[in-house]
């Protein structure tokens, strides 16, 4: 039986912290070894690309973190409108909480990152995806068809990703709370109507 990584955990999980708050360029590989209490051998150990490979390890992790909580929450929210607001006000009360300083840790390293790293590119391509399934299974569900399901899924996972940065710069959950009201409305208008465009 293969004994589990000791520091690989913790390294990724430091990872992500400093990637939300501080980007990727902003966050050094020392900044990683000193928050994660790792031996830096070790980081080159699970990590033989350097920063680059932690970032993609980070992307996959940060994506599998969002897309548990969105899958949790499809399943005690049954619409996708309740879907929406249940998981903005965990946004919301993750920004507060972090006084304004996170950001969301995948969409930070994709920014500085892709499409030039392909592995880092895969990985946030693969955790969008995984993002917007919950959504566009409710949708469906609603009657909303295939095609008009994934692009409304798409909207709600861009407009949520620039409102954290919309409260970060203002610091406020004033952002958050703004797009989900009218994302809410959006979607419950189209469960209404089945997805039909009026």
């Amino acid at each position: 039986m293969s004994r589990r990584p000791k520091h690989r955990e913790a390294i990724v999980t430091a990872a992500l912290t400093l990637f939300r708050r501080q980007g990727y360029a902003g966050t050094g590989l020392n900044d990683i070894v000193e928050l994660s209490g790792a031996p830096k051998g070790s980081l080159y150990h699970y990590f033989p690309d350097g920063k680059i490979s932690i970032a993609e390890a980070a992307v996959r992790q940060g994506g599998e973190n969002v897309t548990a909580t969105l899958r949790q929450l499809a399943k005690n929210n049954r619409t996708p409108a309740r879907l929406v607001r249940s998981y903005a006000k965990l946004l919301g009360k993750w920004m507060a909480k972090s006084r304004f300083r996170d950001g969301s840790s995948v969409s930070s390293v994709l920014q500085e990152t892709a499409p030039e790293d392909k592995k880092v590119t895969v990985a946030g391509i693969e955790a969008f995806a995984a993002w917007r399934e919950p959504i566009m299974e409710q949708l469906e569900e609603a009657g909303v068809g295939g095609g008009r399901a994934e692009r409304l899924a798409t909207l709600v996972i861009a407009a949520l990703e620039g409102s954290l940065v919309q409260a970060r710069v203002e610091q406020s959950t004033n952002p958050i709370k703004a797009v989900a009201q009218e994302l809410e409305e959006l979607l419950k208008e189209v469960s209404k109507r089945g997805g039909v465009s009026g």
